[in-house]
Parts: structure tokens; sequence; C-alpha cells
């Protein structure tokens, strides 16, 4: 058989592109979804079962958890937590909005693999006892910065 020019070409392209939509298709096929339950433990209105959050809503979670949690609170695992609660009655400067900002960073570092944190601010709000924090990340599988606000109330 022989083939002439222009069906050697137009296979060549085929080839081509069907090499180009194999990997478009495995580059979307191996992005990471992250997802975990949803800790109201509301149940979905068709099946029933828990619902789930999935990527940044999860990691939002995972991450109030972590700074939520003091240190020794978690049985057999005393090592999981933040030290920002230690931190919650000594005098608000620049110092202490310092070490609240490096146990944040190291926390979320040693404990949430899926986030990486790019900056950490802290907020003092003196009249209601409470810290704003606010935590800019982004996830291992995109490149977009979310920022994540939380509340940290001093409680007698």
């Amino acid at each position: 058989m022989i083939k002439t020019l222009e069906t050697i070409v137009s296979e060549k392209e085929a080839q081509t592109c069907s090499r180009a939509n194999i990997n478009i298709n495995m580059a979307t096929r191996n992005t990471r979804q992250y997802s975990d339950f949803n800790l109201l433990f509301s149940s979905h209105p068709v099946t029933g079962d828990v619902t789930r959050k999935n990527d940044e809503e999860a990691v939002k979670q995972s991450l109030r958890n972590l700074i939520s949690t003091r240190n020794y609170e978690r049985p057999f695992h005393p090592e999981i937590g933040c030290q920002i609660h230690g931190l919650l009655f000594e005098n608000f400067n620049p110092v202490t909005a310092q070490v609240m900002k490096r146990s944040i960073i190291d926390t979320i570092n040693k404990f949430e693999p899926r986030a990486t944190v790019l900056e950490v601010k802290i907020r003092e709000k003196a009249d209601n006892n409470e810290i704003v924090c606010d935590i800019i990340f982004r996830l291992n599988n995109s490149d977009r910065p979310i920022t994540l606000t939380t509340l940290i109330t001093r409680v007698r």
C-alpha cells in the first residue's frame, strides 16, 4: 500500500492531537481533590449520609480545628495543637503577635500537608477580648491564595 504525503501528514496530526488530548485528560485527572466530613454532621438530603466538605472548605475546616486545639487536648496525640492559647492572656504587643504568628505557621506546616502558608496576620480587638487571625494560604494542588479569618477569644 502506497501512502500519499497528505495521508501521512493527516496521520501525524491525528497522533499529535490524540497525544495532546491524553496529556490534557491526564493533567485534569491528576489534580487531587481533598474532602472531609462536615463537622456539623448534617445529613445529605437525598442519600441521608453525612455531608462532605471538599477542597478549599475541607482544608479551612482543618486549619480552624488545628488552631483551636490545645496541646494535650487530643488523647494519644499530645503533640497535635497550637500554642496560641497560652498567649491569649499575655499583654498584646508586637512580640506577642510575632510569637502567635510563628506558632500558627509551625502548627500548620507540621500537621496540615495539604496547605502552604503564605502569610499570617494577627489583630487584637481589646474591647471584646478577641484576637482576629487572618491566614493566607494556598492548596498544594492550586496556585490561588485563600484567606481564612478566624476569631480566637479569651474565655475566663
